[in-house]
């Protein structure tokens, strides 16, 4: 049957119609998601750990963020990590707003800042947090990177989920992989999946390794961040207390009690009062954790394709929720309901990097102690792998215990009469004062502080000793801080928090 030319160019004009409707409505889409992205202005000053009583210079660096529910603005914790001055700017508007810090989580590398300027939030429209994306499926990134000053789009795929480290504080959690252009400048602009946020851009593989890689934190992430800013305070993704390793050796699964067909991954360390202390024992097979089976090489599979570590099925869950899993002790299998506890600020000797947090020292006969944490590491320059100080790195490798829960470094040694001596000594661990053990920094500050010998000996691991006349370290105390130019003796508060030497 023979169609009239008349019918056909009204089927063709209405399919132009809806084309063009369509656009719009795109274009409509796409303009509403453009205004909600928010380029971020911060002016940092970061602490020098090596000089700890002043900070290093300001610098001045940008970063993105979306508007989302309640007029607030999330992005990067690296974006306003040592924050001094924080402003915003709207797309094609060149007025920039002052902005405060509403939250922020260093470890889930996410902040939460708003703009109190009512003018500022006229015609924009909250961005909602939508779900993970499909493998293979596309993605629009938006933010305003490095080399202009407008708002840049790029375009991708996610092609990975997995846990990885995170590049701002050393946590792992999920992330997403996206082979989306992501500069400088990109961070804490959204993700963006049917006008939904399904990701905050975080970082990008630098250094000539990989081409057009990125990494974003997803909805999951994203989610428990804002959840736990509820009341104001971060507790952070919660802890079981307990390391494993994968059990992909025959004989090691054999050792242990199980089958060949039988999969998990075996405990190596339980914390000293941590949830799983008095539950799960050190070479317990641990095999299935809140329902999720746990292969030998220590992952879980989620969304039905995609695998990482057992690790993501503890970060679903909040402080204080009880998480059960089932494991096989001497081929013996058990459960358990382990209630998440709050991680650690470090289960190792070495603590983590730490933000927008004055650093702690303490000045004794010329002396300069501080603890160590990455910090300090960090402040060896972007190639501290090789160039921090040995036996400052190796001690990252080192547990925590109860007696010896923090390291002290006698960083460095302003000359006078009474450090007569050690004027070159300088980057070594004080492993005792005066016979006694250092547990951690407060209690070596207590131990000097109540000191009633007449002379002080600082010994580290191999024997070394620096003795200090402690009636000479307390009458030069004042000619040393005015010969130096350094405001106090020790860092604000910490004389008011330090422990019983006992």
């Amino acid at each position: 049957m023979a169609i009239s030319s008349s019918k056909l160019l009204r089927c063709a004009a209405l399919v132009g119609v809806l084309l063009a409707s369509l656009a719009a409505a795109q274009q409509q889409d796409l303009k509403e998601v453009e205004n909600s992205v928010i380029k971020i202005h911060t002016t940092q000053a970061a602490p020098d750990y090596f000089v700890p009583w002043r900070l290093l210079n300001p610098r001045q660096s940008s970063g993105s963020g979306v508007l989302i529910d309640g007029g607030r603005i999330i992005t990067n914790a690296h974006v306003v990590a040592n924050a001094s001055y924080v402003q915003t700017q709207k797309h094609n508007d060149p007025q920039r707003y002052p902005a405060r810090v509403l939250f922020v989580s260093h470890e889930a590398d996410l902040a939460l800042i708003a703009v109190d300027d009512p003018e500022f939030h006229e015609g924009l429209v909250p961005l909602t947090i939508g779900e993970l994306p499909k493998l293979r499926d596309q993605v629009s990134v938006f933010g305003y990177p490095v080399g202009g000053q407008s708002l840049s789009i790029t375009e991708g795929v996610l092609s990975r989920v997995e846990h990885q480290t995170y590049a701002h504080a050393g946590s792992y959690l999920l992330a997403g992989q996206i082979d989306a252009a992501i500069n400088p400048g990109n961070s804490g602009g959204p993700v963006i999946v049917d006008r939904q946020i399904a990701g905050i851009v975080m970082q990008s593989v630098a250094g000539g390794r990989a081409e057009n890689l990125g990494y974003f934190i997803p909805p999951s992430v994203i989610e428990h961040f804002l959840q736990d800013s509820e009341d104001g305070i971060n507790n952070g993704f919660p802890e079981l207390g307990f390391r494993t390793q994968t059990l992909e050796s025959p004989a090691a699964k054999a050792a242990w009690g199980l089958e060949e067909n039988e999969r998990g991954v075996i405990v190596i360390r339980v914390f000293a009062g941590s949830p799983a202390e008095g539950l799960i024992e050190v070479n317990d097979v641990i095999t299935e954790i809140d329902g999720h089976e746990i292969a030998d090489d220590g992952s879980i599979r989620i969304n039905g394709e995609m695998l990482t570590n057992y690790k993501h099925a503890i970060d679903q869950y909040h402080v204080g929720d009880a998480i059960p899993l089932r494991y096989s002790r001497q081929g013996e299998p058990g459960s358990a309901l382990l209630r998440a506890g709050e991680a650690r600020e470090s289960y190792n000797l070495v603590n983590g990097e730490q933000f927008d947090q004055i650093p702690e020292y303490y000045l004794y006969g010329g002396v300069l102690f501080v603890p160590l944490n990455m910090n300090l590491i960090k402040r060896w320059g972007n190639d501290w792998h090789r160039s921090a100080p040995i036996t400052l790195l190796e001690a990252r490798n080192e547990w925590a215990t109860p007696e010896r829960q923090e390291l002290v470094v006698a960083l460095q040694v302003m000359a006078t009469d009474v450090n007569l001596g050690y004027h070159d000594w300088r980057n070594w661990v004080v492993a005792t004062v005066n016979g006694t053990p250092v547990r951690d920094f407060d209690h070596f500050v207590a131990i000097v502080e109540q000191n009633l010998e007449p002379f002080v000996v600082f010994r580290n691991s191999n024997g070394y000793q620096m003795v200090i006349d402690h009636e000479q370290a307390l009458a030069s105390q004042e000619q040393i801080l005015a010969r130096y130019r350094i405001p106090a003796a020790h860092s604000q508060g910490l004389l008011d928090e330090h422990d019983s030497p006992q």
